[in-house]
């Protein structure tokens, strides 16, 4: 920081250190390891690109405006000359570029045509691109295409699948990686007996699942109370040890 070098010592045989290092996992650098932005660096790019593209059309009108074509009728020279092509030019950014000047219409003087432009399909690609781009950098993330609002990415029956699918294969398995990552290396520095945990009842995507849960222990006959309340997180109760009916 500010141009001076800090190192900090780790003991090279238990990895022990002030710094927590949490990587992911790369094949070929097991050292630094693989962020998944890394992995969508390309996609990132992509998608940032076609946001910048689309914004520049817009500023445009929302398409390529078109061509002016001096085609001078009296036989005169077949150039413009640089003062005139500056004048145009100033007169077609203060005129005619714009949300507030979308759809005003041309006044040409003599010799000037205008000729429309349009986008062909190939050009329309850039949104069908800027979602393909979405789709890798979500995938990247663990997140369902679904959530981030892509057309036509309908993997699930509905949102509360999808936000159960993102929590059950993205959220859970990474909170509980840092759970065990920071009960290895940071809680021993306080006292070996204390362990990191989170409410997963506070969750509520996690609501039908738990319900489900609940549901299936509920009918269950051959497991003692605190089996159950086992099965659910939560501790014993005196008395609990005994199978209901029995």
């Amino acid at each position: 920081m500010n141009g001076r070098l800090t190192r900090w010592s780790a003991d090279p045989i238990t990895g022990a250190s002030a710094i927590l290092h949490m990587r992911q996992f790369h094949p070929l650098d097991d050292w630094y390891g693989m962020a998944p932005l890394e992995a969508a660096l390309l996609s990132v790019d992509q998608h940032n690109a076609a946001g910048a593209w689309n914004q520049a059309l817009l500023n445009q009108g929302a398409r390529p405006s078109g061509a002016l074509v001096f085609a001078p009728k009296d036989g005169g020279a077949s150039n413009l000359s640089d003062d005139q092509v500056q004048r145009l030019r100033e007169e077609m950014d203060q005129l005619y570029q714009g949300k507030g000047n979308a759809g005003r219409p041309l006044i040409l003087e003599g010799g000037l045509d205008w000729r429309e432009m349009s986008l062909s399909p190939k050009d329309m690609d850039w949104l069908a691109g800027r979602d393909a781009a979405a789709r890798d950098i979500a995938l990247a993330f663990g997140v369902p295409a679904q959530l981030v609002g892509l057309s036509g990415a309908q993997t699930y029956a509905n949102m509360a699948e999808a936000r159960l699918a993102l929590y059950e294969e993205t959220v859970l398995p990474l909170i509980h990686r840092v759970i065990a990552a920071f009960d290895h290396w940071l809680t021993p520095l306080f006292d070996d007996s204390l362990n990191l945990d989170f409410d997963m009842d506070d969750i509520s995507a996690l609501t039908a699942r738990r319900d489900s849960q609940w549901d299936k222990l509920q009918r269950v006959d051959f497991l003692t109370v605190n089996e159950k309340r086992a099965a659910v997180g939560y501790g014993p109760v005196e008395g609990g040890d005994s199978v209901r009916g029995a």
